[in-house]
């Protein structure tokens, strides 16, 4: 561990955030688990995401929230807020960042899986460490990110094989390369995977005691909410089509689902009279969780880990657009026994699928039962490494 006489280790994160909460989510457990570890480690977290006030941070954790932009149904983007086409709106945002990169003067950046950042935006940053500073840049990538012929032509496009030859000392990947390799395929160079680090997966703590319902509950959630519409759609439509179906549910909209399509869902779940509780939000997702007798959700990273980490019976119904990451992911997780997938075309798309499951998720084995052990050891990993790259900067 560093000496803690020395000044401040300062660790910057970069989350982009245009969609959902994952990045911000996966940023900010290991910025708590590097803080935790090292006492004299300070982090900073860039973050694109409009609902990041409504998180905790622990100490010597902070964040800087940059102007937010949306995602359209079409995959298009805009300004969240001001009054700027993307083109302006990503000049801005890309002279915040180099501006707090420049003040920060960050011994470690760990940067989210884009790995110019969005639109490029991040790029002058990078090239502004390389030139000035002796910052180790660190890129993360979740364990899936697509499949291989469209990641290559995405990070064609994006630039992104020149930024990690240039810009990258390493590249950590939060799983296992014997679960998934999220690169397999895409060509690159041996001095590239040279610098890779498996990591494991990302574990999750709940903070003071599980959620009390009250009652026996099963969790429902999409994560951020923006492309939950389906699922919520599915398993309000499985309780109300079978008036005994038990357990009752707990059902997380998620902050990205609002206005006439929140309002609707309101109204078909205060119908129900208590047999599905529905919250807009809830931040500390892994006390929720905890108190639940399974749990039912689209199958993003972050709450993978959660199922992992607590150990819960879970359904996953993965999307499929517009990316294959989650239906790959849950594919290979029921594979390993660890999880119950709903596929539409396997299992059909039916209501009457879904009551099933939901009847069967109590009884349903956890992931502990699943033939995988030591998946969970990433913080522990991270907060490690992370240490011996900023002994490397403070000696080099």
């Amino acid at each position: 561990m560093l000496d803690t006489t020395m000044r401040s280790a300062r660790v910057l994160f970069y989350s982009h955030d245009t969609f959902g909460l994952g990045h911000l989510r996966r940023s900010r457990a290991i910025a708590t688990a590097l803080a935790e570890n090292n006492p004299n480690v300070s982090a900073l977290i860039i973050t694109g995401s409009t609902v990041a006030g409504r998180f905790t941070f622990p100490e010597r954790v902070d964040y800087i929230r940059l102007p937010g932009v949306t995602k359209r149904a079409d995959g298009s983007y805009v300004a969240d807020k001001l009054g700027f086409d993307i083109d302006g709106i990503t000049s801005v945002r890309a002279g915040l960042i180099t501006a707090v990169v420049k003040e920060f003067q960050p011994d470690l950046l760990i940067v989210d899986k884009e790995a110019n950042g969005f639109r490029g935006e991040l790029a002058p940053a990078l090239k502004w460490l390389r030139n000035n500073l002796d910052t180790r840049i660190v890129l993360g990538l979740r364990d899936v990110l697509d499949d291989a012929e469209t990641l290559r032509v995405e990070w064609t496009r994006k630039d992104a094989f020149s930024a990690i030859e240039r810009y990258y000392d390493e590249i950590w990947v939060y799983g296992l390369e014997s679960v998934f390799n999220p690169v397999k395929g895409l060509g690159l160079s041996d001095e590239v995977k040279a610098r890779m680090h498996w990591t494991g997966y990302l574990r999750r703590e709940i903070q003071g005691q599980p959620t009390d319902m009250g009652k026996p509950y099963i969790l429902i959630t999409s994560g951020g909410g923006g492309d939950g519409t389906a699922l919520t759609e599915k398993v309000i439509s499985a309780y109300e089509q079978a008036q005994d179906l038990k357990p009752d549910a707990v059902l997380v909209y998620g902050p990205f689902l609002s206005g006439d399509k929140r309002a609707a869902f309101d109204e078909r779940v205060d119908a129900l009279n208590g047999r599905i509780t529905a919250i807009g939000f809830e931040s500390r997702m892994e006390n929720l969780m905890a108190g639940a007798s399974g749990v039912v959700s689209m199958g993003g990273y972050n709450v993978f880990c959660e199922i992992l980490s607590l150990d819960k019976p879970a359904i996953i119904i993965p999307r499929t657009k517009p990316r294959l990451e989650q239906y790959i992911r849950a594919s290979r997780a029921e594979e390993l026994g660890l999880i119950r997938m709903l596929d539409n075309e396997r299992d059909g798309s039916s209501v009457d699928s879904m009551i099933n499951a939901i009847k069967q998720l109590p009884s349903q084995p956890p992931p502990s039962t699943g033939n995988y052990a030591n998946l969970l050891d990433g913080l522990n990993f991270v907060a490690e490494r992370a240490d011996e790259l900023l002994t490397s900067v403070s000696t080099g």
